[in-house]
């Protein structure tokens, strides 16, 4: 079988690398098809990939292309992880929004619906190319914000693309860990939007173990989520949110923290894997060395002013180690490929699970996938709170998807206006003439 996976010169590529080499299954994945618009790029992560597979007998072979169509056709899967405008573009989304007193982040409020109007338009191009030249392939979409674009690429695909993140099953593998439940042997009760949601159940042999998790204050401070929101929130709410809600529980801490530092997220990654691609092309034959040095460094710091904001330490191996999109990704596909029955968390049609979307919004829920796709399963509806939440952000996205198709700034006026974490009209108006002087692929958005 073959995978494509598209921004295949991006840094975490060899994570998907490395989940195929481990799978000696039949009908296992035999050509991975790199296409990125950086040819620099594809070279170094392609030295990467090659040093990986050195020493495994009939590795995936892997070859490279900047030509969209040829990378699209014979395709079985494709892995969607583009980030258009690269990190540089990135540094704007967080920059912008901090100078303007709103929080800055690639994904949450500001950062997101910008990212997200720049993204749109050629996701759905790429939805348009697969559609034409690989209808039969199964899209697995990573390309962030992964429910907005995920949303924006059904009219083209239908079921067959399907949103991946590893937030959701990161947060319930370590909740069953801290209690010594077998994570395989879990049903995780999650729900909500992409870095958005929350797990409001962790049944096991019949029995839900959360109200056990959140009575325990030591089993709570030896994860990561427990720490980074504190036992007491977690037992008023009832449940324990993804990771991202953070930024929204904690808004005003998380901003005066953000605004503290030398240098926003994006601005370290840039400088990081700037000098990690510089340092690859001089020398090839440390790819994989110097790959595996900047992981370390980039896992190590990831949301770090959340965890300043919280007190709660360093990431530890297991935090670290709770499985990462890759595993997704490859679970997904073999599910699919070989018709086993798998459970995995999506981000796919809501399809009247959640009483308060539409059928046609995509969510982030349980889904029992095989041969056919996925199918969202029955969760435990969302609270008022939650729902209030999760209703508001939807809408902000669906007016971002309209004003990418549409190029209109009234739309895209009311997706920044109507974010929870845009407190202004005003900041909404200053927010996206600032991004459509900063960013090209926003220009037609200038007052």
């Amino acid at each position: 079988m073959r995978l494509t996976i598209l921004g295949g010169g991006g840094f975490r590529v060899p994570l998907v690398y490395q989940a195929l080499l481990g799978d000696r299954g039949d009908g296992r994945i035999t050509s991975v098809v790199l296409f990125d618009t950086d040819r620099g790029r594809l070279a170094s992560i392609g030295a990467v990939l090659r040093q990986q597979a050195a020493a495994v007998v009939d590795a995936p072979v892997v070859t490279e292309t900047t030509d969209l169509d040829e990378a699209l056709r014979g395709a079985d899967f494709v892995f969607s992880a583009i980030r258009v405008g690269g990190l540089e573009g990135r540094t704007v989304d967080e920059r912008v929004a901090l100078d303007l007193g709103v929080l800055g982040q690639e994904t949450v409020g500001a950062g997101g619906i910008a990212y997200g109007l720049r993204t749109l338009p050629v996701a759905v191009r790429i939805a348009q190319r697969i559609a034409a030249l690989a209808p039969e392939a199964w899209v697995i979409n990573f390309t962030n914000p992964a429910g907005m674009v995920t949303e924006a690429m059904i009219p083209y695909l239908g079921d067959r693309v399907i949103g991946i993140c590893d937030s959701p099953s990161g947060l319930g593998r370590r909740a069953a860990l801290a209690l010594g439940v077998d994570p395989a042997t879990a049903f995780y009760d999650y729900a909500g939007l992409n870095h958005l949601g929350w797990l409001r159940g962790l049944r096991s042999g019949g029995v839900d173990h959360l109200p056990s998790l959140l009575a325990s204050g030591d089993a709570l401070a030896s994860f990561e989520e427990g720490r980074l929101f504190g036992a007491d929130w977690l037992r008023s709410l009832g449940s324990i949110p993804n990771e991202y809600l953070h930024y929204y529980y904690f808004a005003r801490e998380t901003l005066a923290a953000v605004q503290a530092v030398r240098q926003t997220r994006g601005t370290f990654l840039l400088e990081q894997q700037s000098a990690f691609y510089a340092e690859t092309a001089r020398h090839p034959e440390q790819a994989l060395e110097l790959w595996q040095k900047t992981r370390a460094e980039r896992e190590s710091t990831y949301m770090v002013e959340s965890r300043e904001v919280a007190d709660a330490g360093e990431r530890d191996e297991r935090d670290m180690a709770a499985g990462g999109y890759e595993q997704v990704a490859l679970s997904l596909m073999r599910a699919i490929a070989h018709n086993e029955r798998a459970s995995l968390i999506l981000n796919v049609r809501n399809r009247g699970v959640l009483r308060h979307l539409d059928d046609d919004a995509v969510v982030e829920i349980p889904c029992t996938v095989d041969a056919n796709g996925a199918v969202p399963v029955s969760v435990s509806q969302l609270t008022d709170h939650q729902a209030g939440l999760v209703c508001s952000v939807k809408a902000v996205e669906r007016a971002t998807i309209e004003a990418a198709a549409s190029g209109s700034r009234d739309t895209a006026l009311r997706a920044f206006a109507w974010h929870p974490l845009i407190d202004s009209v005003t900041a909404a108006g200053k927010l996206l003439e600032a991004y459509a002087l900063r960013l090209p692929e926003l220009a037609r958005f200038r007052g």
